[in-house]
C-alpha cells in the first residue's frame, strides 16, 4: 500500500501483525507513538444527506474506542471508510502517523479485521471451516499456518463442533460468531467490529466481548460500534457519540456520565397515604420526589453527589416504608439520550 508522510517529525510506530509464519510477528514499541487511527475532519456525503460531517478522532493501539450513536448515526459509514470500502469526500484518514492513499478493502487486509454489520458476508455453499481458509490465504498466510489459524479461529468463538458444515445452514448467531474468528485471522493490529453482539445470546455477547478485551491486552486497536449504551460500561476505554454524523461528545464512560441531569429512581412507598408528603419532606435536602402515576409509586432524582443509599436512609429512617427501588435509566442511557434527543 501506498503511503504519504503526514509530517516529518511524525515516526510511525510499527504495526503489531501477524504475517505469514508466527515466527515473524512485529512487536509494540513504545507508548509515544502516534494513534493507530486518526480521522482529521472528515466528512462523507450521499447526495444531498451529509452522513459524517467533520469528523476527528483517535484510537490507539490497545485501547477499545465505543463509536456509539442511534441508527443513522453514521457508525457503518465511518467503519467502511476506515476498511477501505469508501472513500471520505474531504479530511484525512491516518494510520500509524500516515495518511494510506490505496482504498481498496485488501490493501488494508493485513493490518484490520472487520467484522461486518450486515448477514450474507461468506460463501454459503461451503463451510464454515473453508470460508476461513479462503479468506486467511487471500490474506497471504501459509496454507499449512492458514489451515492452523482457522482451527483455532473456529474454536475460540465455539464453532469447532459445526466447522465443517456449510454457512448456509448456520443460525444468524453462528454467522455473527464465525464473522469474528474471519476477523481475527491474521491477529490483526486493528480490529474493527460493527455491532458485533448483534442477534447473539448473552453468553455468545460475553464470549465476543472477552475475545476483543483478549486483542486488546495484545496492543490491538478496537473500534466498538453500537447503539446499545449500556454494552460500553466497563468495556470500552473511550467513546465517540454520534448523532446525524455530527460527534456530540468524545471522551471516557465516566467523563460521558457525569454530563447527566439528577439521577432518577422509580420508587414504591407502602404505608399510610401521607406516605408521599413524609418521603417529599425529607427528601427535598438532597433531591426531588414527584407521583408516577400508580398509586404508591414516585420518581426520585437526586442531587449531583448524593448517593442512593444515603436518600434512602433518610426516608426509612423517617418511617417511610420502601417496597422497591429500580433505577429509571442508566446514567450512560441518560447521557445518549440527552446528547441524542433520541428515545431508543
Amino acid at each position: 500500500m501506498g503511503y504519504e508522510a503526514r509530517s516529518s517529525a511524525r515516526v510511525p510506530r510499527a504495526m503489531v501483525m501477524q504475517a505469514t509464519d508466527p515466527e515473524t510477528t512485529v512487536s509494540v514499541l513504545d507508548l509515544a507513538a502516534p494513534p493507530a487511527i486518526e480521522l482529521d475532519r472528515v466528512t462523507r456525503r450521499f447526495k444531498d444527506k451529509v452522513a459524517l460531517d467533520e469528523v476527528s478522532m483517535e484510537l490507539r493501539h490497545g485501547e477499545i474506542h465505543a463509536l456509539l450513536g442511534p441508527n443513522g448515526a453514521g457508525k457503518t459509514t465511518l467503519l467502511r471508510i476506515l476498511a477501505g470500502l469508501a472513500d471520505p469526500d474531504s479530511g484525512e484518514v491516518y494510520f500509524d502517523g500516515q495518511v494510506g492513499n490505496d482504498s481498496g478493502r485488501f490493501g488494508r487486509g493485513r493490518f484490520i479485521g472487520l467484522i461486518p454489520s450486515g448477514e450474507r458476508t461468506f460463501y454459503m455453499r461451503i463451510s464454515g471451516l473453508e470460508n476461513l481458509l479462503f479468506f486467511a490465504r487471500l490474506h497471504g498466510l501459509r496454507r499449512r499456518y492458514a489451515l492452523r489459524r482457522s482451527l483455532e479461529c473456529l474454536e475460540a468463538v465455539g464453532l469447532s463442533e459445526v466447522g465443517k458444515l456449510r454457512v448456509g445452514q448456520y443460525s444468524h448467531g453462528m454467522q455473527r460468531r464465525l464473522a469474528i474468528a474471519r476477523a481475527l485471522l491474521t491477529d490483526p493490529p486493528i480490529l474493527l467490529a460493527d455491532e458485533p453482539t448483534q442477534g447473539l445470546d448473552p453468553q455468545g455477547a460475553r464470549t465476543v466481548k472477552e475475545l476483543v478485551r483478549e486483542a486488546a491486552a495484545r496492543g490491538t486497536a478496537v473500534m466498538w460500534t453500537t447503539q446499545y449504551v449500556d454494552e460500553i460500561r466497563g468495556f470500552a476505554d473511550t467513546l465517540t457519540l454520534l448523532n446525524k454524523g455530527t460527534v456530540r461528545f468524545q471522551g471516557s464512560v465516566p467523563e460521558l456520565m457525569a454530563t447527566t441531569s439528577a439521577r432518577r429512581y422509580l420508587l414504591h412507598l407502602g404505608g399510610a397515604a401521607d406516605a408521599f408528603l413524609t418521603a417529599h419532606s425529607v427528601i427535598v435536602r438532597v433531591g426531588s420526589m414527584s407521583p408516577n402515576g400508580a398509586p404508591g409509586h414516585y420518581v426520585l432524582a437526586l442531587h449531583d453527589g448524593i448517593v442512593l443509599g444515603h436518600a434512602l436512609a433518610l426516608l426509612t429512617g423517617a418511617g417511610v416504608d420502601v417496597l422497591a427501588c429500580r433505577e429509571e435509566r442508566s446514567e450512560v442511557e441518560e447521557a445518549f439520550l440527552n446528547l441524542t434527543k433520541e428515545r431508543i
